[in-house]
């Protein structure tokens, strides 16, 4: 088995494009162009919750703003020491005002589509291009802003919208891929450069290009986003990415090589399951309140003895990183936040995503044919084997027909919590013919509603639970199903999904982050703030839904 222990300078699915590179004899001409990596100027980058001093506690459970991601996305207008040392004289005064103290101290967030108005008469489409400059960033002209929480890039990127300022890692892909059916290629090219300018910088792919995102990544779809890219454009171009995907790789399987092997042992995102394999879960390397919803955390962890806190707030932050959150799938008890286990998991999703990350590092280490390339490019198809070969004996019940997630101290499987993550295997061309037609067969049956799929077949309240129906998890399940033969589900379903979205798109002149597919006539929600406006990864799926055929 390959042993990863190189750590490089950080980043970097579409499956066809896996087998394109490879195969590839002539491309279509032009050198391939180095996408950046080098360091940031170095710059002291302002961390609100350890910044501020008590002030930063103060405000977010002062209530002051309904949204603790507001106070974190403000910027400080004097240096954030001096705000703390004014703070601690200022608030013993009589008559103090928490409240009146933040306005003038702080430039709060403005709108983002600040003099946008939505002209119901243009069609969705239509709708959607006209959103693109809205959601689009340009990369600062002058010098980084050291009192700022968000992390500048070199190039223009999307962000999703509403409460979402910056740029979110998984979120891109689905962005891309209406992009792509926008003819947006250059666009899609700024947005890899400036996730391998994030890697190497940083050592990782963040959440989102905040200083209170740097302690976890997201689901890692940078591989697919670079075949994506090449796909449409030219297969040589992924070349361009490859250090930048071995990178990522590397931070992904960080500690692999210190797991005792006898099983059952972790090492942050890496996990040995207890007949010697090696697979990954989600982490987070601070174990406290997300600063951008410090207050939720916070109360709620409060209400745990303080022993449990800290694992708590771990396994909070870990299903951030998984981009599931919240959701039953990650509850011991779906009722009770408080029983997150999400550190105690092999996600199914997760191991599909890097498996295919080591097919597409070896597939690019093959066309590019240098000194050396031939033996890696064995390494990480021999790695992409084995966590095949593992997940599909862990996570795959025969009896069931379905994929589900695994407690990896024990081998368990997840299977009171069924989820549509079991698609992951579909798409990224992991499971088997048989196993595909019985996963594809399961999500007919259990998931589809009158609008989509539901990603859970439990209703707990929390947002990526049923009944609501996201479009990234869409995707997956319509394209993976596909892949494995059954076409007239998938075309059931994008047509479910892009009816609701144009209904919904009709009524109300917006584009949402999701959607529910049980109740045509209700707005989604449930979770820590109300669904939300834009939207980057909706704009994307929809696109690329209505240009097949």
């Amino acid at each position: 088995m390959l042993r990863f222990t190189r750590r490089l300078p950080l980043l970097a699915p579409v499956v066809g494009l896996v087998a394109a590179v490879a195969l590839a004899g002539g491309c279509r001409s032009g050198a391939p162009r180095r996408a950046s990596s080098a360091p940031p100027t170095s710059v002291s980058r302002y961390d609100p919750a350890h910044d501020l001093g008590p002030l930063f506690q103060d405000v977010q459970l002062s209530g002051i703003f309904a949204d603790s991601k507001t106070f974190v996305d403000a910027r400080p207008l004097s240096p954030p020491a001096d705000i703390a040392v004014r703070y601690s004289a200022a608030r013993a005064t009589s008559g103090f005002s928490l409240q009146a103290f933040v306005q003038r101290y702080f430039e709060l967030p403005r709108p983002i589509a600040e003099g946008f108005h939505t002209d119901t008469s243009q069609t969705m489409a239509d709708h959607i291009r006209a959103l693109w400059p809205v959601l689009t960033r340009a990369p600062p002209s002058e010098t980084a802003d050291a009192r700022s929480s968000l992390i500048p890039l070199p190039q223009a990127y999307v962000i999703p919208g509403g409460r979402f300022r910056e740029i979110y890692y998984w979120d891109s892909y689905f962005t891309m891929l209406g992009l792509i059916a926008s003819g947006r290629t250059d666009l899609v090219r700024s947005m890899l450069d400036n996730f391998a300018y994030l890697v190497g910088a940083i050592g990782h792919v963040p959440n989102g290009n905040r200083t209170y995102y740097l302690s976890r990544s997201q689901p890692p779809f940078f591989a697919a986003m670079v075949g994506l890219y090449a796909a449409a454009t030219d297969t040589t171009r992924a070349l361009d990415y490859l250090d930048a995907l071995e990178a990522e790789h590397a931070f992904w399987m960080d500690g692999a090589e210190r797991l005792a092997p006898g099983g059952g042992a972790a090492y942050r995102r890496v996990v040995r399951l207890r007949d010697g394999s090696v697979l990954n879960r989600y982490w987070d390397d601070r174990p406290e309140p997300r600063p951008e919803a410090y207050r939720q955390d916070y109360e709620l962890a409060q209400t745990l003895p303080a022993a449990r806190r800290e694992a708590f707030y771990r396994n909070v932050k870990a299903t951030a990183e998984s981009g599931w959150d919240f959701s039953s799938r990650w509850m011991r008890d779906p009722r009770d936040l408080r029983t997150l286990e999400t550190t105690d998991l092999v996600p199914v999703d997760l191991n599909s995503l890097l498996y295919h990350a080591e097919r597409m590092i070896a597939a690019l280490r093959t066309f590019r044919g240098r000194g050396g390339d031939a033996e890696v490019a064995k390494q990480f198809l021999h790695a992409a084997e084995d966590r095949r070969r593992a997940l599909l004996a862990a996570a795959y019940d025969s009896d069931a027909g379905f994929f589900y997630d695994v407690r990896w101290r024990s081998g368990e499987r997840v299977t009171d919590r069924a989820t549509i993550a079991a698609a992951a295997p579909l798409y990224f061309g992991l499971a088997t013919a048989e196993q595909g037609r019985a996963v594809a067969a399961r999500l007919e049956r259990d998931f589809l509603r009158p609008g989509g799929f539901i990603p859970t077949l439990i209703t707990s309240g929390q947002q990526w639970d049923a009944p609501n129906g996201w479009p990234p998890l869409e995707w997956l399940a319509i394209d993976g199903v596909r892949r494995y033969g059954r076409t007239d589900l998938a075309a059931a379903a994008r047509s479910r999904w892009l009816a609701l979205n144009r209904q919904t798109y009709r009524s109300t002149g917006k584009m949402t982050e999701k959607y529910d597919v049980s109740d045509l006539t209700r707005r989604a929600g449930g979770g820590e703030y109300p669904t939300q406006d834009g939207f980057g990864w909706t704009n994307g799926v929809a696109l690329a839904l209505a240009a097949q055929q």
